[in-house]
């Protein structure tokens, strides 16, 4: 005898596979307002310091109309860039205290025997908490870089037609689109060869009772003072300081082609090296480690019980 089916309107609701991760996208970005408050109050803060520069130049130069006309492209680049990459900087720092707050605070305030109630699996909340530092963060650090920049236009074509200077030469030579490309370009390269970082960090945030800052740091740090002490040799080392800057060489062709180094202020999208940065052993080893970090999170946080 075959059992009668339920009728359409008490069928079981077919829930997406995509929905818990979006949902819990949405939540990180509800509790921590600090990734885009930030990012925000710095750009602010770098808009307001620009307008002072506008009406109050250094006293070497007359604006933009005493740049020396051999650095005109550099020279009205650098304050575009200044702003993209303290931008930037911002980013890399809210994403570290994101990540090192992450997965430990759910167990400080005991909100994690709620959330692990919910039809949402340790995965995919690890998953979800990886995302913000390594897509969500960068992304938002873009947008916002990108309205900063237009607006930091529109008030120096304001200050030059007040001040009688040439406009056309300020469109014309000022690399924007350039600049904003390369910006682009460059969060997607750190963010890559930072994201075994990113997973250390999410897998102390899982497993330390406090202190996760200490948690985080000191154990490389004592790997490198036993290396030192015992081989006198401090390879560890350079490898950590290779994971903080050790992606430009291999991302950016450093000279110019008449042998002169390239000006960090501007770098041409001629100069960029996305075919070499990818061929890098270094990229790739980085991004197993941070897939062996977290999958040790992942299986942390279906054990872990509230602090």
């Amino acid at each position: 005898m075959s059992t009668p089916s339920l009728p359409s309107s008490q069928a079981a609701p077919v829930i997406s596979a995509t929905r818990p991760f979006y949902w819990s996208v949405r939540r990180e970005l509800w509790e921590n307002h600090s990734i885009y408050i930030a990012p925000l109050a710095v750009a602010f803060l770098g808009l307001c310091g620009f307008v002072v520069s506008l009406i109050f130049p250094p006293k070497h130069e007359t604006g933009l109309m005493g740049i020396d006309p051999a650095y005109h492209t550099v020279a009205l680049a650098m304050p575009y860039s200044h702003a993209a990459m303290l931008l930037m900087i911002t980013g890399l720092i809210v994403g570290v205290f994101y990540s090192l707050d992450a997965l430990h605070s759910e167990r400080r305030d005991r909100s994690i025997l709620f959330w692990k109630s919910l039809p949402v699996s340790d995965f995919t909340t690890v998953i979800t908490k990886a995302v913000i530092p390594m897509l969500v963060l960068p992304l938002l650090v873009f947008v916002i870089t990108v309205v900063m920049q237009l607006i930091m236009l529109l008030l120096s074509i304001a200050a030059l037609l007040l001040g009688g200077g040439s406009v056309a030469t300020l469109l014309t030579q000022l690399p924007l689109f350039q600049l904003q490309f390369v910006v682009l370009y460059s969060l997607a390269v750190s963010t890559l060869w930072y994201a075994p970082i990113y997973g250390w960090l999410l897998l102390v945030s899982s497993w330390a009772r406090r202190a996760t800052l200490l948690w985080a740091v000191l154990p490389p740090l004592a790997i490198s003072a036993v290396e030192w002490i015992a081989f006198h040799t401090s390879h560890f080392g350079s490898l950590l300081l290779n994971r903080l800057y050790g992606f430009a060489p291999d991302a950016y062709v450093l000279t110019m082609p008449d042998g002169s180094l390239v000006d960090p202020h501007f770098i041409p999208v001629t100069q960029l090296a996305p075919g070499r940065f990818l061929a890098s052993p270094g990229l790739w080893i980085g991004l197993v480690l941070a897939a062996a970090f977290l999958a040790a999170a992942i299986r942390l946080r279906r054990y872990r019980e509230p602090i």
